[in-house]
């Protein structure tokens, strides 16, 4: 068997055949194995999650609509355990190779997804972010992620981790084939915008590494002039982005916690490091205590819609640092999670679409990510294929 870098799940490869027309007609995808698959069981990154959830009777929403488009599914990818981690590991599935550093982590928690596109097993793969799920494993492995505005892509038949963050999105190689794939699954309002100026986030910046700093500021600086836009150097969290971070990881937390108290007191799952710590630490927090940290959602909502400027203004920074090394330890992984939460909870508390676009840099893969207004993800979509011509 080819090498497939341990992104499918384990077991025979599951095919389903799409339709024989349509804009994807024969372009291969994966889905990370929290989408249902008719006839087939779900592990949420979970073995007893699928031991005592029934057999989906349906695909999920999202993976019809990419089949009635006329891709072809090729199998279920490996995530972190209940897609609770961005370390890109799972205790029970193992560890899915990074093909654009083989010494470094793919990051999770949508791992398979990411490694499947990025060693070329297909051409483009389905993922969700909560926390950064997409956008980091894109970054990690020099490929295109988009988490989409929150609400833009039926998550029907998909397993939740925090349903007010949650969103479905996708990994692709090619930027055309990436924009395309947001025609067929992106629905509701959308917000066209013309953006005249981009504003690059200094306190984002700021997270790196001087290495790290140095070289995304140069090669995000090159790429967005290719968009012939005003640039312009602002922070945007005043409260600084810990702030932000704190309050996505403990409105987050209590969320988790409401969907998942009563399967996990009842069925005791052996959950693994790093997953086991943080569903022990979301059940020790008190509800009454999100009037501390909504008002900060609150505020970083009412703060980058007056940056979007009505579509036009975008905002560029560091989708993350470069990914530790696979030999990293506990420690130095939890480490890395929160210096990455303070860059992915702009998006996770506003909702708003951010697409993380590969560089190939001498510090190693890392992605330099653009945001916009809620809804205008076609229009970042467009961008992006624009930039990529």
């Amino acid at each position: 068997m080819e090498n497939d870098y341990g992104a499918f799940m384990p077991g025979k490869r599951l095919t389903v055949e799409g339709g024989i027309t349509g804009p994807l007609l024969g372009k291969v995808f994966a889905a990370k194995d929290v989408f249902d698959i008719a006839g087939h069981p779900t592990s949420n990154g979970q073995p007893l999650w699928s031991e005592t959830h029934p057999l989906p009777t349906k695909h999920a929403i999202a993976i019809s609509r990419l089949l009635e488009a006329g891709a072809v599914f090729s199998g279920k990818t490996v995530c972190d355990e209940m897609c609770y981690s961005l370390a890109g590991d799972n205790v029970h599935y193992g560890a899915p190779i990074n093909p654009a550093a083989p010494d470094r982590s793919v990051g999770g928690s949508s791992s398979g997804s990411a490694s499947a596109v990025a060693g070329e097993l297909t051409d483009f793969a389905l993922g969700t972010d909560c926390g950064g799920s997409i956008r980091c494993p894109a970054s990690f492995s020099a490929i295109y992620g988009i988490r989409p505005t929150h609400g833009r892509v039926d998550d029907t038949g998909v397993a939740p981790l925090a349903v007010s963050f949650d969103v479905v999105g996708w990994f692709a190689r090619d930027a055309n084939l990436f924009e395309t794939i947001g025609k067929v699954l992106l629905e509701g309002p959308s917000n066209t915008i013309a953006p005249t100026v981009a504003i690059f986030a200094s306190d984002a910046f700021a997270r790196l590494s001087d290495l790290e700093r140095e070289v995304s500021e140069v090669a995000a600086a090159k790429l967005i002039e290719g968009l012939c836009l005003e640039t312009k150097q602002l922070e945007i969290a005043p409260e600084g982005l810990d702030r932000w971070s704190a309050a996505f990881r403990h409105l987050q937390a209590v969320e988790i916690w409401a969907n998942h108290a009563e399967w996990v007191t009842k069925n005791d799952p052996q959950f693994g490091p790093g997953v086991r710590e943080r569903f022990e630490y979301a059940s020790r927090l008190n509800k009454n205590e999100e009037h501390e940290h909504q008002p900060v959602r609150d505020a970083a909502r009412e703060i980058m819609a007056k940056l979007f400027d009505d579509g036009r203004s975008l905002i560029v920074m560091p989708t993350a640092p470069v990914s530790p090394k696979r030999t990293a330890s506990a420690a130095e992984v939890e480490d890395f999670r929160s210096r990455v939460m303070g860059l992915t909870s702009a998006a996770g508390l506003t909702g708003c679409p951010q697409i993380t676009l590969p560089l190939a840099t001498e510090a190693g893969p890392i992605g330099i990510s653009i945001l916009g207004p809620q809804g205008s993800d076609e229009s970042l979509l467009r961008l992006v294929a624009q930039l990529s011509r």
